[in-house]
């Protein structure tokens, strides 16, 4: 008999009748004082011989039984006795999305030259999401966008290269500071998020000559004028 039941389930809940799936009677579960075989893995379902049903016992979370493992399964053998007989029972642990994307930190700081030609690249760190299939993480967004975009690229592993592409030029006298934000996304209904903060600083450039107000100073003085007086500026 298998079941598939959705991870986190609270205790209690009901995972199947497993009475009348294997087609026992209740009378026949208590003579034969059914009881639940696991190995050595944890016990996450119990056995109501009273109303012949499985329930679960503790909440599973399907990321710490299997992980990225897909799919996710308890293997369960019912046993009775007088006379013996033993059933096998596969509880399919399916996924919700009950993690959103994080970044390992909050933040990330870069130090780029005013002079930095458009297309030069930034790589950034990727996310990360516990769930699996369609809750997984699916896509990023970097705002603002006045001179960044983002580019994917995918990987072997599933997941997405993230980089920073410069779009336009920097000029450190007019901006010498800028906080972006870069967004993960996954795919659940509805969707979680992570974000971290990316800070640069505009590092200067030989880009400005010195430059006179005028192109020509004139100043008029007099000629019985004192030593040190001012004459131009």
């Amino acid at each position: 008999v298998s079941y598939s039941i959705p991870e986190e389930m609270a205790k209690g809940s009901l995972v199947g009748n497993i009475a009348q799936d294997l087609g026992l009677d209740l009378k026949r579960l208590k003579s034969g004082k059914a009881r639940i075989y696991t190995g050595d893995s944890a016990e996450y379902i119990e056995l109501n011989k009273e109303r012949g049903v499985l329930l679960i016992k503790e909440r599973i979370d399907r990321e710490a039984l299997c992980g990225q493992t897909t799919p996710c399964a308890l293997h369960l053998q019912i046993i009775l006795d007088n006379p013996m007989e033993l059933f096998r029972v596969t509880v399919e642990i399916t996924d919700i999305n009950d993690n959103s994307p994080i970044f390992k930190k909050d933040e990330r700081r870069f130090e780029i030259s005013e002079s930095a030609v458009v297309g030069s690249k930034f790589l950034l760190e990727k996310a990360i999401d516990a769930d699996i299939g369609a809750n997984y993480l699916q896509s990023y967004f970097l705002q603002p966008t006045d001179h960044f975009n983002l580019k994917l690229h995918g990987q072997s592993d599933g997941s997405k290269k993230v980089e920073m592409i410069l779009q336009k030029p920097l000029d450190r006298e007019k901006q010498e500071n800028m906080s972006l934000i870069l967004t993960a996304i996954d795919g659940g209904e509805p969707p979680k998020s992570g974000t971290v903060q990316i800070h640069i600083t505009v590092l200067d450039a030989n880009d400005n000559a010195p430059v006179f107000t005028k192109p020509v100073y004139r100043a008029v003085i007099t000629e019985n004028s004192q030593s040190g007086t001012p004459l131009i500026t």
